[in-house]
């Protein structure tokens, strides 16, 4: 169903979150936002256990609607907002961006400018980056949000073609590959997905040393990704390759330098460890060589690229393990 000729299309917007202070930001830039309003806001709380309720500001006068998710992740999260919802557009915003200004106008000509078969329309998003230094490794990876495709930091669905395709996958638990996957199993069902001109802030939050190292859980994401969509899954998401080869290798040279060292067979042993030491290096200075050049940059390089690789390889491990009998997903209800 689509709106009468002439009046702004109707949309609904949920905003999964997990507490986190920026939602309040959030939602009162929505609240901002010059245009068409939306008929209703759902926020999901996606926090494990019984947390204490989420404080949320009104948006356009009118109170939020808050529900909860239980902790299953993102995507469960924004299948539950959207079985809330009855309006033919659902736009998911991240709860760490913030609209522009004129958001709602544009969303609005976007909205009316999707053909009959249009899917999904993406939001532009904008990643502010420091002004007086390079960027932190941390950093670019946010930054790379800018080129994403179909990204739900801001990214618009027609409620039609997300019930015909079941949704979001929620064996997906955190926010990564789930809004690939979405994206292909829309386009493979005879929908297209077009990116429009509506303008959204999304800053980089703030992280410890170790965040890339958590990171590498979304390798058993990939895994999944893989038997879904076939090892071409990459080039039709437009998602960058990565360097699973590369930690592969790395990996294996540790771990036959350390066999060959417990096994008395030192040539081996210095053979493997050399390949190994120049493999880490490497990594180390792909990602401190675009900068900053500050002594704690210099430091959280040298440690995580160390252990990145093995982690990256064994959640890919475990994720095809985990995964490689995974059905297509169902529609949810």
């Amino acid at each position: 169903m689509s709106a009468p000729e002439g009046e702004p299309p109707v949309y609904g917007v949920v905003v999964p979150t997990i507490g986190r202070p920026c939602l309040r930001q959030c939602l009162q830039a929505l609240d901002r936002s010059t245009g068409p309003r939306p008929r209703e806001v759902v926020v999901v709380d996606d926090r494990p256990g019984e947390p204490a309720p989420l404080e949320v500001p009104p948006v356009d006068g009118r109170p939020v609607r808050v529900l909860r998710s239980a902790g299953r992740g993102p995507a469960a999260a924004r299948n539950t907002g959207l079985r809330a919802l009855d309006t033919p557009w659902v736009v998911f915003l991240d709860d760490d961006v913030r609209v522009g200004e004129d958001w709602a106008e544009r969303l609005a000509a976007d909205l009316s400018a999707a053909g009959p078969r249009t899917g999904g329309v993406q939001g532009v998003l904008r990643v502010p980056l420091p002004a007086d230094r390079a960027p932190t490794d941390w950093e670019r990876g946010t930054a790379g949000l800018e080129g994403a495709a179909w990204a739900t930091a801001d990214m618009a669905y027609r409620a039609e073609a997300l019930r015909q395709t079941g949704g979001f996958d929620e064996r997906f638990p955190r926010a990564f590959r789930e809004d690939a996957d979405l994206a292909l199993r829309v386009l493979d069902a005879g929908w297209e997905l077009c990116r429009g001109t509506r303008r959204t802030l999304h800053p980089v939050r703030p992280a410890d040393r170790w965040v890339s190292v958590r990171a590498q859980r979304g390798n058993a994401d990939d895994a999944l990704m893989r038997r879904l969509h076939g090892p071409g899954w990459w080039e039709r998401a437009g998602a960058p390759r990565g360097r699973l080869r590369r930690h592969l290798a790395v990996t294996g040279a540790g771990v036959l330098a350390a066999l060959s060292a417990l096994t008395g067979r030192r040539g081996s042993a210095a053979l493997a460890g050399a390949v190994w030491a120049l493999g880490t290096a490497e990594f180390a200075w792909a990602r401190l060589r675009p900068g900053p050049w500050t002594r704690e940059e210099a430091v959280t390089m040298l440690a995580t690229s160390a252990v990145i690789p093995p982690l990256a390889v064994r959640h890919r491990i475990e994720g095809h393990l985990r995964h490689r009998h995974a059905p297509a997903w169902e529609a949810v209800s």
